[in-house]
């Protein structure tokens, strides 16, 4: 790997992972005269707890905010046809920056917005059909966590088969992973059945 890849990575991870790292349920909630979604609600900064504190305004907002997060940093790298690794390291840095925010203390949300943000900067029709996957299960089962862990289980071989890379999709399937481990409580309560379903607010 030579010297100037090198730089452009580091630039583009840097840049996707301080862009992640920016908390869209906190400063929504803020800005809303909202309870602080670290401390209410479930206790997680993600549009679906914003929904539950305080409507569909609010948690619109925060979706927006958490899947641009992940959207601008993989398509300008894609815009400017940067390699693969490019990319890779300008998507996943933004998701990892959700993931552990540096400005709060490296605790942020379950990654399901931003993730989908980076697929459609990847490549978007394979981020539209993922966000197909999580519309249809949340219309179905009014379940947040499970249309979540749905769509993100398919990603990695929707982008496969639409795409074409081996690489991407073991990419994606990293923050799939990562995306599972931080809902493992979610995973516990739909085995046991205690999951909440989707409330739409006001």
């Amino acid at each position: 790997m030579d010297t100037q890849l090198i730089i452009t990575i580091s630039i583009f991870a840097l840049t996707g992972y301080l862009l992640g790292s920016i908390s869209t349920a906190i400063i929504t909630c803020k800005l809303m005269g909202l309870p602080d979604p670290r401390t209410d609600g479930s206790k997680n900064p993600g549009a679906t707890n914003v929904l539950r504190l305080g409507g569909k305004k609010a948690a619109a907002i925060t979706l927006a905010g958490d899947m641009l997060k992940g959207l601008i940093p993989a398509l300008a790298a894609t815009s400017m046809d940067m390699p693969h690794d490019v990319v890779a390291a300008a998507g996943l840095s933004a998701f990892l920056g959700h993931l552990f925010p540096v400005f709060y203390g490296f605790r942020g949300g379950k990654g399901v917005a931003t993730l989908l943000g980076v697929l459609l900067g990847i490549n978007w029709m394979a981020g539209t059909a993922t966000i197909g996957v999580w519309l249809f299960m949340a219309y179905v089962f009014k379940i947040s966590s499970l249309s979540a862990l749905t769509a993100a289980l398919l990603a990695p071989a929707i982008i496969y088969f639409i795409s074409g890379s081996t690489f991407m999709a073991v990419i994606v399937a990293v923050m799939t992973l990562l995306l599972f481990w931080r809902h493992r409580r979610n995973i516990a309560n739909l085995l046991s059945g205690q999951e909440g379903r989707i409330k739409s607010g006001s």
